[in-house]
This record gives C-alpha cells, sequence and structure tokens, in this order.
C-alpha cells in the first residue's frame, strides 16, 4: 500500500515516513501544498496523511479541488487545531478523517487501515493465486510446504500482481507504484526485479508463472501440472 504525507514540519513528515515505512507501506512525501496536490492528483495512493496548514496552498484547499476533480484517494487531515468549526470544515470539504496532533502512530496506523477498508481494497493478510499465498505481514511467499521471504520491491510488484490476476499490470504502473514518481528507476530495474521472482516461484516449485506481455507488462499464469 502507498502512502502520501504531506507536511511542511521536514522532522515530522520524515518521522512519520519512517513509521510508515516500518509498518510496510510505501511512502512519498511533501513539503508544501502545491507539490503535495500535485502528488495526490497521480492516483497512485491508498491514502493521503494531509496536513492543514501548509505554505502554497492549505489541506482544506487541496482536498477540497481533489474532490471537484474526481479524485477520490481518503484523506487524513492533520492539525494543532481542535476546534469542532475546523473539523467540520475539513469533512465538508471532502476529507475522510481528522487527527489533532499531537497523536500517538499507533492511532493514526488504526486510522490508516481502517480507511484502507472503508475504500473496498482491504489489505488482507493473505494474497492467492494458484498455488501460492502472500503472507502480506510477514512478506513470505508460500506453496505448499516451501516458503520463501520477499525483499520490500519482490513483495510489492507480486503483490500487484496478485491483487490483479485477471489484469496486466503495465510496467509504467510499476514504476510509479513501487519505486514512486521522482525515482530515476527504468524498466530495466523492473526487468531485474521480474527475474528474481521468476526464480524463487521456480525455488518453490509453483505451477504460476510470470508471463510477459510484449510491450505491454505482465500478469500471473496457472499452468496446471
Amino acid at each position: 500500500m502507498r502512502i502520501l504525507i504531506v507536511d511542511d514540519e521536514i522532522r515530522l513528515a520524515e518521522a512519520l515516513g519512517q513509521i510508515m515505512t516500518q509498518n510496510k507501506y510505501i511512502t512519498d512525501i511533501a513539503n508544501d501544498g502545491e507539490s503535495g496536490y500535485d502528488y495526490a492528483m497521480s492516483g497512485i495512493y491508498d491514502v493521503i496523511i494531509l496536513d492543514v496548514m501548509l505554505p502554497k496552498m492549505n489541506g482544506f484547499d487541496i482536498v477540497r479541488k481533489m474532490r471537484e476533480n474526481k479524485e477520490k484517494t481518503p484523506v487524513i487531515l492533520l492539525t494543532a487545531k481542535d476546534e469542532v468549526t475546523d473539523k467540520v470544515r475539513g469533512l465538508d470539504c471532502g476529507a475522510d478523517d481528522y487527527l489533532t496532533k499531537p497523536f500517538s502512530p499507533e492511532e493514526l496506523l488504526a486510522r490508516v487501515r481502517a480507511l484502507s477498508r472503508r475504500q473496498g481494497e482491504v489489505i488482507l493478510n493473505e494474497l492467492n493465486f494458484g498455488d501460492l499465498v502472500l503472507n502480506q505481514s510477514a512478506n513470505t511467499l508460500f506453496c505448499g510446504a516451501k516458503s520463501i521471504h520477499l525483499g520490500l520491491k519482490e513483495f510489492e510488484i507480486l503483490r500487484l500482481l496478485m491483487s490483479n490476476p485477471n489484469n496486466i499490470v503495465t510496467k509504467e504502473d510499476l514504476l510509479i507504484k513501487v519505486w514512486g514518481t521522482d525515482s530515476n528507476a527504468e524498466d530495466n530495474n523492473v526487468e531485474v526485479y521480474i527475474s528474481f521472482l521468476r526464480k524463487k516461484l521456480l525455488f518453490l516449485n509453483s505451477t504460476v508463472t510470470i508471463e510477459t506481455v510484449r510491450k505491454l507488462g505482465y500478469h500471473l499464469e496457472e499452468n496446471k501440472k
């Protein structure tokens, strides 16, 4: 799952980013309203954590413009204010939740999980395809009695493939969702990690293969033995 954090308090934003990374979320950070809005409108995020008081564009305006432009990504607004009127204004602008500083990391994580469930993209503990089971809490791939741990990028690529079993996942989607919009990663980076995953599927003796669709991307295929 990919999280966007928009906060001009750089140390706080970095601390939140570390918390999200430690909990196996991919995280991008923006430190002003205009760049935060541009990131948000990319549509690649599962949840956005958005400070209200920002330079260039405040959080209320960001979420309002997002909703006006049909961007539905769930938003948690962060603010140092506790006035009911500010909470009402944020929710009326289109925010999904509201959290007052200071807050505990546990509460923020719980709210992120709740919003992901509300969107329908429930982060299930396990994903299944063919004879594969991907445990999302441990980044471990199982095939019968055998298992293997996946690195973070391997895990995210396979998670996207297993979450879209009937669709082609393009290289562009993988680059954006796994490496991020500011990354210098290219198609060959995706190809290297696909190769790593294919070797791990062979190690597991799985009936599942990762098929290449030329000039488009990849999809999973189950080959019955």
